[in-house]
C-alpha cells in the first residue's frame, strides 16, 4: 500500500477535533510537533469557521460551574476542568478558542480550554481623579481577533456617572496578546446606555450602542436621559463600533425604524454578520430581528425574523440569538426565564421558513446560565505553563522525553527516523 501524500494527511488531520488530535500528539514527536506547528493551526482553525465544524456552546452556570454542550450534536452538558475549582468567574468574551475571563479579585485571563493553557494579563486598572462622592460605575468588553496584525485583541471600557453631581467620565484600554501590554484608547466620547455589558464583535470590529455625549459634557446622567428622549435624532441610538485593526472609533449606520423612540433595540452577531433585535409596539407588540447583509451599508440591512409570539420576541433581553444552523435555514436562541417564573433556561430553534419554535433537548442542562459561543483549537498563548488544574502537568522536558522513548519503541527501523525539520519542509510542500 502506497504511503499517504501529505495533501491528502492534511486533508485528514484538519477535520479533526482537537480531542482527536491530542491524542495523535502522544504517537510521535514528530506528530507532535507538525501538530503544534503555527501554520497547521491556522489551517485547522480556518477549516472549523469555514465548515462551521469543532463547535460548542460554553454554558456559565452561578458563576464557578462551566459546561460544554457539543453544537453539532447537543444532547449532553460536559463539565470544563476550570482554572481553578470553585473560583467565581465571568465570561467576557470568546474568539476563536480563547475565552476573556475576569476573576471576582478584579485578574483578567485568556484561556484555551481546549488546550487547557492559560495566560494571566498585565493589570489595566483604571483610576479616576478626582471621582464624585455617589457615582455609579460600570465595565464594558469585548474579545477579538485582528487578522492584518494576526493579534487577539480586549477591550475595556469603564464608565463612571454621578449620581447627584454633573459628572461623567468615560476611559477605555486595549491589550494585545502579541505585545502584552494595554494602551489607552484617546478621543472616547460616547455614554453607553445598552443593559449588556458585553460587546458584539462583527467584522473584527468591536459594537456598543451608545448616547453621543454632547458638547456641553458635564450633565448628570439624569439631564443625558432628558437630553437623549427629547433629542433622538442628534444623540440616542448610535451604534459605536471599535475597529481591532486601526484602534478607530466610527459610527454604524442604523435602519431607520431605530429613530422611533417607541423601539427596544439591542446589539448582536449572528453568523458572522452584525445583527439588531428589537421590540416596538403597533397594533400589537412585536419582535423583530436584522442583519446587515454587507458590514458598513445601512441599505444592507435586512429582517430576518418578525413575530408576534409574546413567548418569543426576538427583541427583549429574554430571547437572544445565538448562531445558524449548518445548512442556515434555522436560528438557535437562548430563552432566558424571567425573575419569578417557574421555567428554566431552554435553547430552542426557529425555523425562518415555517416559523416554528422547537426546543433543543440536552440532559444535565441547568437552571439558568449565561451561553457564549466557541470553536475549539489550537491558537496557542504567550505563557503556555498551565496551572490549578485538578490533575498535575509534567514539565514539557519529561513529557518529550517520554515521547521520545516511545518513538524508538514503535518505530524500531532506523530508516523511519527522520530529522524534524525536513520532515516538516516535505509536509507542508517546502521541499
Amino acid at each position: 500500500m502506497a504511503p499517504l501524500s501529505h495533501d491528502m494527511i492534511l486533508d485528514i488531520f484538519r477535520c479533526l477535533s482537537v480531542k482527536d488530535l491530542s491524542r495523535f500528539k502522544c504517537i510521535s514527536k514528530f506528530w507532535c510537533s507538525w501538530i503544534e506547528d503555527q501554520n497547521f493551526i491556522k489551517l485547522h482553525l480556518s477549516y472549523s469557521l469555514k465548515t462551521n465544524t469543532n463547535r460548542s456552546l460554553i454554558l456559565r452556570h452561578r458563576r464557578y460551574e462551566i459546561l460544554s454542550v457539543n453544537y453539532d450534536s447537543p444532547k449532553t452538558t460536559r463539565r470544563l476542568e476550570q482554572l481553578e475549582q470553585n473560583k467565581n468567574i465571568q465570561i467576557l468574551g470568546s474568539c476563536n478558542g480563547l475565552l476573556a475571563v475576569e476573576e471576582q479579585n478584579g485578574r483578567i485571563l485568556l484561556w484555551n480550554p481546549s488546550t487547557r493553557k492559560c495566560q494571566v494579563l498585565p493589570s489595566a486598572k483604571i483610576v479616576f481623579s478626582p471621582p464624585p462622592a455617589f457615582y455609579s460605575c460600570s465595565t464594558y468588553s469585548g474579545f477579538g481577533y485582528d487578522p492584518v496584525s494576526d493579534d487577539y485583541k480586549l477591550v475595556l471600557i469603564v464608565q463612571l456617572l454621578g449620581t447627584y453631581e454633573e459628572y461623567l467620565h468615560s476611559e477605555a484600554k486595549v491589550y494585545s496578546l502579541r505585545s502584552n501590554s494595554w494602551r489607552t484608547i484617546k478621543g472616547f466620547c460616547f455614554y453607553f446606555i445598552s443593559e449588556r455589558q458585553l460587546g458584539v464583535v462583527a467584522n473584527n470590529v468591536l459594537h456598543l450602542l451608545a448616547f453621543k455625549i454632547p458638547e456641553s459634557s458635564k450633565r448628570s446622567s439624569v439631564d443625558l436621559d432628558v437630553f437623549a428622549y427629547k433629542n433622538p435624532e442628534s444623540s440616542y441610538k448610535h451604534l459605536v463600533g471599535f475597529d481591532l485593526r486601526s484602534e478607530e472609533l466610527s459610527l454604524v449606520e442604523l435602519p431607520d425604524f431605530c429613530l422611533d423612540g417607541e423601539a427596544n433595540v439591542d446589539v448582536k452577531a449572528l453568523g458572522g454578520y452584525l445583527c439588531l433585535t428589537a421590540t416596538h409596539r403597533d397594533m400589537f407588540v412585536s419582535g423583530d430581528l436584522w442583519i446587515m447583509k454587507e458590514y458598513g451599508v445601512k441599505e444592507s440591512w435586512v429582517k430576518l425574523i418578525s413575530t408576534t409570539q409574546l413567548d418569543f420576541l426576538p427583541g427583549s433581553p429574554f430571547v437572544v440569538p445565538l448562531a445558524f444552523s449548518k445548512n442556515g435555514n434555522k436560528v438557535l436562541f437562548h430563552k432566558k426565564s424571567c425573575k419569578g417564573d417557574m421555567d428554566s433556561d431552554s435553547l430552542v430553534w426557529y425555523d425562518l421558513g415555517s416559523e416554528r419554535v422547537e426546543k433543543v433537548g440536552i440532559e444535565g442542562l441547568p437552571r439558568a446560565y449565561d451561553v457564549h459561543l466557541y470553536v475549539e483549537s489550537f491558537v496557542p498563548l504567550n505563557d503556555s505553563v498551565p496551572r490549578n488544574y485538578s490533575s498535575p502537568i509534567e514539565p514539557r522536558e519529561k513529557r518529550m522525553a517520554a515521547l521520545e522513548a516511545r518513538e524508538k519503541r514503535i518505530f524500531t527501523s532506523k530508516s523511519r527516523f527522520v530529522n524534524n525539520s525536513s520532515r516538516k519542509a516535505y509536509f507542508y510542500g517546502r521541499r
